[in-house]
């Protein structure tokens, strides 16, 4: 049966349409399990009935025409209860109805499995025998796993409006629902691209003539090198400084000794060239896989965009030449910013992608170049969609296949409005983020690379809120030593003077491994991370401190952030370091500066004793991804309790004010850095609140920076004093959606407002 089911499932991903995928399911079921009859009812939501849409062996012109209204037989009762039902004889059962025109009377035996996706009953498959018959439990098993094939094919058929013309009245034509990852509406025609080169299926191979290979290997690094240095030059004049690190990014991860040394390692231990790169690549996979930071993960996409890139080159493999649509929605399994860059940015409108989120590559660079962008649109088959006209919703995640007149012309009238708004955001450059009455709320960025050009936007930022550290640790092969931190370090400071930038000191731990410091821990989020690990480790810490330090010198724009405090004994400790690593510095004749220090609020415990903390360092940040995670207890990147992931909760609220509170005791600043910082509706609340200064990514800025020069700060207390009264945080959202509408910005977090 397990043959059969391999079978099955491949022939229904090859259905060119819904209606030739239920004719294979309902024949090759059928005949699988030995039925004498097998069908598919589909439920029409607005009419409230189920259709039958598909059967194999009943009589007569049956298909579209039986209808049973919500709530009736067997057939209701599998999709209300949305598991399956085996009966012997269903004729006994008390809901059973028979349906004259298909003649049930005459079948006693009955298993009816519901098709759900995404916790919605789509329909019923059922199968039914002339004789009494239980189907064993492997059968039940096996017409289970066939539904859930066919659910992502009736959602696609629902969205594209297949499902509309198969039935006689139709359905009103629905979205498929993502993440929104970058703001705005684009219309266009899809076009689908893929990985050229496929690592998974390179096999091992003992290497004839291993110079030879290792040739091969460096050749092909370098060929990859060239084409970034191409796609980097393309697109400089579009993407922010922080955008344009990613490039610096991949380039270090090519040029660092972990990937190459490690590749020529296993061609000189006997595997071809290509073996040798996929053992390679798949070792550094799941040391990103495994982290929980969701940045630091989203870079294993990044690992593996490389390798097959250096495959290709291996393979002598040339992708025939894609031909872009004028108006170029780009979908794909797993985009690649290489193929972003690929684009001609004048038909680029749009990018979907089935998987990733808004803190992968693909979404930074999206927010980064304007370009609407929804990721982990789950439900999309990817390999149907080419060519298709396709609606991008990036302001909330969705995505609309073959879009009717009546879609069309209303995200047109909203595109239209975007490029109006994107306009009016532009005319903001270079002004002070000022609210109505003069107070002003610096905007700064976060960041974890910084380019060596200096691209148009990167004036917009008061300077850097947030520089993680942690990127040039992970794609090295060993502990960078302080002379080559203190170059990273000392670029970022004068990129930005006299502009302040604050840079955390190291975050690593049992989610954020290095490849050289291998942590095994049973609950990592929990365990041995942070601050707890470089004062394990002092010579870390200080290394770090004194490149930091060092880098500083005659720039006197620099703060340093302790990550991951949660006692006060930890800072005393940690200042004691940092003091230690200062005076170090002075006797080896270095002029430095004892910078300000501040610490990071994201563990709960450190919110109660935000006083305390205050009272020991200069400045307070609070990180409000983690502490939200922490407080709520939920994994944002889980999809079981992502829904529960909420920044408006009642409880973040009170959080930040008893942050604020303690800080203002010793007349602390509070930053607040984070996705809270960016988004425009949590501006009225963090205003309201006193926060000092807000860090951000760059796509971000101008957007908040609209809200803030458009209302008052009595205004923002205002808000912020009705919501704190607002028990959940549904009510909260709207509250803000509504002040965020009263002063006509509706328009910055949803469309046509």
């Amino acid at each position: 049966m397990l043959e059969s089911l391999r079978r099955i499932v491949q022939e229904v991903n090859n259905a060119p349409d819904l209606e030739q995928a239920l004719t294979i399911i309902v024949r090759r079921v059928k005949q699988a399990v030995g039925a004498d009859v097998c069908s598919v009812y589909l439920n029409d939501l607005d009419n409230r009935r189920h259709v039958l849409h598909a059967s194999e062996g009943l009589r007569g012109k049956v298909v579209g025409r039986v209808r049973l209204e919500f709530g009736r037989g067997l057939i209701g009762l599998v999709s209300e209860r949305a598991e399956p039902i085996n009966l012997d004889d269903a004729a006994t059962h008390p809901r059973y109805e028979n349906v004259i025109d298909t003649k049930e009377d005459r079948y006693h035996g009955f298993l009816g499995a519901p098709i759900i996706q995404n916790r919605k009953v789509l329909g019923v498959l059922v199968l039914r025998q002339r004789q009494r018959r239980h189907f064993d439990e492997d059968e039940v098993t096996f017409v289970m796993t066939l539904a859930s094939q066919l659910a992502g094919a009736i959602t696609f058929a629902r969205t594209s409006g297949e499902l509309a013309r198969l039935q006689e009245d139709g359905l009103p034509q629905r979205f498929l629902p993502g993440l929104a990852a970058s703001p705005g509406i684009g219309i266009g025609q899809a076009v689908v691209v893929y990985p050229p080169a496929d690592l998974d299926a390179v096999p091992d191979r003992r290497a004839e003539n291993t110079e030879t290979e290792e040739l091969d290997f460096q050749q092909a690094v370098n060929a990859v090198l060239a084409d970034l240095e191409r796609f980097a030059t393309r697109t400089q004049k579009l993407l922010s400084s922080e955008d344009m690190a990613l490039f610096d990014a991949w380039r270090m991860m090519l040029e660092g000794d972990t990937l190459i040394d490690g590749t020529l390692a296993r061609i000189r231990a006997g595997n071809w060239a290509p073996g040798a790169l996929r053992e390679t690549i798949s070792e550094h996979v799941k040391v990103f896989d495994s982290m929980e930071d969701a940045y630091l993960r989203e870079r294993a996409s990044d690992i593996r965009d490389l390798g097959r890139c250096v495959l290709m080159h291996l393979q002598n493999l040339t992708a025939a030449p894609i031909q872009y649509a004028a108006q170029t929605i780009l979908v794909g399994e797993e985009i690649s910013a290489m193929q972003i860059a690929d684009v001609p940015r004048d038909k680029l409108v749009g990018i979907v992608s089935t998987t990733g989120s808004g803190s992968s590559h693909v979404g930074i660079l999206a927010r980064g170049m304007g370009i609407p962008a929804a990721m982990g649109v789950a439900d999309l088959p990817v390999g149907r969609a080419e060519g298709r006209e396709m609606v991008v919703d990036g302001y909330r995640g969705r995505v609309y296949v073959a879009p009717g007149p009546a879609v069309r012309a209303e995200y047109q009238r909203l595109a239209e409005d975007d490029a109006v708004l994107t306009s009016e955001l532009q005319a903001l450059r270079h002004l002070p983020a000022e609210t109505t009455d003069g107070y002003a709320l610096p905007l700064f960025l976060n960041t974890g690379l910084v380019s060596e050009s200096r691209p148009l936007g990167i004036e917009e930022s008061a300077g850097v809120g947030l520089y993680r550290t942690e990127l040039p640790f992970i794609v090295r092969d060993s502990f960078p030593g302080e002379s080559a931190q203190m170059s990273n370090y000392r670029h970022v400071l004068e990129l930005f003077a006299p502009r302040p930038v604050t840079i955390r000191t190291l975050d690593i731990g049992g989610d954020k491994p290095l490849p050289y410091f291998p942590m095994h821990e049973a609950n990592p989020f929990l365990g041995w991370r942070g601050i707890r690990i470089t004062l394990d480790h002092p010579e870390i810490f200080l290394t770090q401190v004194r490149a930091i330090l060092r880098a500083s010198i005659g720039l006197d724009n620099l703060q340093i952030l302790i990550p991951m405090i949660s006692t006060v004994g930890e800072v005393d400790d940690a200042l004691l370091l940092i003091h230690r690593a200062h005076d170090e510095l002075l006797e080896e004749g270095y002029q430095v500066k004892m910078p300000p220090v501040g610490v990071m609020i994201e563990v709960p415990a450190a919110v109660y004793q935000a006083e305390a903390l205050a009272r020991r360092v200069d400045f307070l940040s609070v990180g409000t991804n983690d502490l939200t995670q922490y407080l709520l207890a939920v994994d944002r990147n889980n999809p079981h309790v992502a829904k529960l992931y909420d920044e408006f909760h009642p409880a973040i609220l009170r959080a930040l004010l008893q942050i604020i509170t303690g800080a203002r005791v010793h007349g602390r600043e509070v930053s607040v850095c984070g996705e809270m910082a960016g988004d425009p509706l949590a501006t009225f609340l963090l205003l309201g609140m006193g926060v000092h200064s807000l860090s951000m990514g760059a796509g971000s800025l101008l957007r908040v920076k609209r809200v803030i020069r458009s209302i008052s700060r009595a205004r923002a207390r205002e808000v912020l004093k009705i919501a704190l009264q607002c028990e959940d945080s549904g009510s909260i959202r709207r509250l803000l959606l509504d002040a965020l509408e009263d002063v006509g910005l509706g328009a910055l977090v949803r469309p046509g407002k």
